[in-house]
């Protein structure tokens, strides 16, 4: 099979007993990317980000592109297989803390989905704490479905409230 590239966003909160705390665990997740035999062609720096949903400690955020053969099912169980070697406990719950949470977000193939696992990753426009690293590393991915960038979603998301307009100040 051709190869493939994904991107994968990487978030950690909980500390893990080897490799310590989250910012750490993001740094020795990508390297346990790289021994399951992905090709690692690009690595975000780690930022901090608020908790989504209960969880009260906050996260270390990244992302990595990564080049593979595998087809995104075949990479989702890789994903799910490192995560569960670094204490990772599927429990139902989502958003609870977690040692490591590997989700694939881009693929080079573009659209696809089944069962268990939808790319685009559905929630990923919406969340800067995934744009924020990804579009260090990928910022003219394009979004298949919207078409735009990653650089442009990002900008989307983090714009900031403007001053008024020449027209509504004169108008006030």
């Amino acid at each position: 099979m051709e190869r493939q590239r994904y991107l994968v966003a990487l978030g950690s909160n909980v500390r893990h007993a080897r490799h310590g705390l989250p910012r750490a665990v993001l740094v020795a997740a990508v390297a346990a990317l790289d021994a399951a035999g992905l090709a690692v062609l690009a690595t975000a720096p780690v930022l901090a980000s608020a908790p989504l949903g209960p969880s009260r400690r906050l996260y270390a955020n990244g992302a990595v592109v990564v080049e593979t053969p595998l087809a995104p099912r075949a990479l989702l169980a890789l994903l799910q297989a490192i995560e569960h070697d670094f204490g990772r406990v599927r429990r139902g719950r989502r958003w609870g803390a977690r040692t490591l949470d590997l989700d694939l977000v881009l693929w080079s193939g573009g659209a696809w989905s089944d069962a268990a696992l939808t790319i685009p990753h559905p929630a990923f426009r919406e969340r800067a704490f995934v744009l924020g690293p990804a579009a260090r590393i990928a910022r003219d991915w394009r979004d298949p479905l919207t078409g735009l960038t990653l650089g442009q979603l990002r900008a989307r998301l983090t714009r900031t409230t403007r001053a008024p307009s020449a027209a509504r100040r004169r108008a006030r």
